[in-house]
């Protein structure tokens, strides 16, 4: 597919859903009459669904906006809760190699809310990570995890990488 094609033209001819998250220059390709996105983390082309659209937007967000290290981020990583293998869609390590951040991503079409960022919590319990957040790429909710206290908290925005990496 031509490298110049604009975010805009690119999102309206392909049904892909402009999102709350900055714009940036994706390559994608067409292979076998289907689309393809490139991701900078798995480092190969992955099939373009309105899912991938959201995550490859979300890992744009957390590493050239947010600057969470690249190296520290997994995508797709399996797991086993209650004995049936899950996959989270992203997860960010801190520096010492242990969970931080699990990330669940969801097409551009389908609601998130408190209700889904609870439900992404059971998914925690594998991980337990600090904090868990859910976008459909229009909309985004955080929250941190004190699992000392068995609490969850809403937070209004992600948080940096640097001041908390614990």
């Amino acid at each position: 597919m031509d490298k110049q094609i604009s975010v805009a033209k690119f999102e309206g001819r392909h049904r892909m859903q402009p999102l709350n998250l900055p714009a940036f220059e994706f390559k994608v390709k067409r292979e076998a009459d289907k689309l393809w996105i490139y991701d900078q983390i798995r480092k190969k082309f992955i099939f373009l669904t309105p899912e991938e659209w959201v995550r490859q937007h979300f890992l744009n967000f957390l590493i050239n906006h947010r600057n969470y290290p690249k190296s520290l981020i997994k995508v797709e990583g399996g797991l086993v809760y209650n004995q049936l293998k899950k996959r989270s869609d992203i997860l960010v390590f801190n520096r010492t190699g242990k969970p931080w951040m699990i990330i669940e991503c969801k097409a551009f079409n389908i609601g998130v809310d408190e209700d889904t960022l609870r439900q992404v919590s059971v998914y925690n319990h594998t991980h337990r990570s600090k904090y868990i957040v859910v976008t459909n790429g229009l909309k985004h909710y955080c929250a941190h995890v004190d699992w000392t206290m068995n609490k969850t908290q809403s937070l209004t925005d992600l948080p940096d990488f640097e001041a908390d990496e614990n």
